[in-house]
């Protein structure tokens, strides 16, 4: 459900916490805050998948990126 799909949810939210979102965010309503929310969160969690990769994945070190795209 991604690409700007609205879907109605009824939530209870802490109001302090909101509130505080609202005005630190500087967002003109609650919807907004919270969709920034969501959205830096869901980006802060890839973030920590790819994080995850370090020592994971093979490379070269002799690896010539200008060679290769010479080639194409």
């Amino acid at each position: 459900m991604c690409g700007g799909d609205n879907i109605a949810t009824n939530l209870q939210l802490d109001d302090r916490l909101i509130r505080q979102a609202v005005a630190l965010g500087s967002h003109r309503t609650k919807k907004a805050a919270v969709t920034q929310a969501l959205t830096d969160y869901i980006h802060h969690l890839q973030q920590e998948k790819i994080l995850n990769l370090f020592g994971k994945v093979d490379f070269d070190l002799g690896y010539d990126y200008k060679r290769q795209r010479a080639k194409a």
